[in-house]
């Protein structure tokens, strides 16, 4: 017997743009254009009558791409509570089914809940969904993948809400996607304002620290260059256990803890992200075949 279709996890979003989500310059303004355009929808398609000619124009598609930690989940939640809509979260897991056909099924499962709860409904790891065309599998597989991916060009064809993709490797996308994708906002690594925004909001108040505050915020983002938001957060927590067992001055966090903590994400990165990218990449046909229940038994 087959396993029902999966409900999602509806919830209120808990993340501010303000108070939650940090982003460079270049990114904020494509990110406030959008909303914009979301919150201006009726004036442009009914009053000044533009969806005479743009009929489809009736859902927005956005697409975040960019590195990993960058704050592009946290930001589909953030848009969400802007418009005041329910979010869905949708990992490539929370899809994926044991039998054949059924992951298409699960799509068109998702932009129907979305549709029900009024959901902004955001897919992580978009680029599993909505890569192109596999050509080193067999036909039988390959004629699987493109009814998922057919599946999913239909439900955004005839979907009248919102809809967020995001990647860490949006050059996979097919062009069949990519044209119907309305806001393509890169994600960048912070810069040296956006590091220094950071560690002044993860420094809270009741860290008890050695020296000036800003001192030490201005010290850590100039070290940090290259790191994302989600690493600046792993050298906190790499660095404050420091501080209560290694604190030569009682339990304090200095700028020794927080730079020992720095070089070791630095290099955990430099040791292992470029094996992670490399796995990725090569494992594209493996998990695709996964997502459609046709891996080798």
């Amino acid at each position: 017997m087959k396993e029902s279709l999966i409900k999602f996890d509806v919830r209120e979003p808990k993340i501010s743009l303000d108070k939650d989500v940090i982003l460079p310059a270049h990114t904020k303004r494509m990110f406030n254009e959008a909303i914009g355009a979301l919150k201006h929808h009726k004036t442009i398609y009914s009053d000044w009558g533009f969806g005479e000619v743009d009929p489809q124009g009736r859902n927005m598609v956005l697409n975040f791409y960019g590195p990993p930690g960058t704050g592009k989940t946290m930001a589909a939640e953030a848009l969400a509570g802007i418009l005041n809509r329910n979010f869905i979260h949708i990992g490539i897991s929370e899809l994926e089914s044991k039998y054949v056909g059924e992951t298409a099924r699960n799509i068109s499962a998702a932009f129907m809940e979305a549709a029900m709860a009024g959901a902004l409904l955001f897919f992580d790891e978009a680029d599993t969904l909505l890569g192109a065309r596999l050509s080193s599998v067999t036909q039988g597989i390959d004629n699987e993948i493109n009814a998922m991916r057919s599946t999913l060009l239909i439900e955004l064809e005839r979907f009248d809400g919102i809809v967020v993709f995001a990647t860490n490797f949006a050059r996979n996308y097919d062009a069949a996607f990519v044209s119907r994708i309305r806001y393509h906002i890169e994600f960048l690594l912070p810069d040296l304002e956006g590091r220094k925004a950071l560690y002044k909001k993860m420094l809270v108040p009741g860290i008890p620290i050695v020296g000036e505050h800003q001192s030490l915020v201005q010290e850590c983002a100039e070290l940090s260059h290259g790191l994302s938001g989600r690493e600046i957060r792993t050298v906190l927590r790499t660095a404050l256990p420091k501080a209560l067992i290694n604190g030569v001055e009682g339990a304090t966090l200095t700028i020794q803890h927080l730079t020992d903590a720095i070089n070791e994400v630095i290099k955990s990165k430099k040791d292992v992200g470029v094996q992670g990218r490399q796995a990725m990449t090569t494992s594209d046909i493996t998990i695709s075949q996964k997502l459609l229940g046709l891996e080798n038994k």
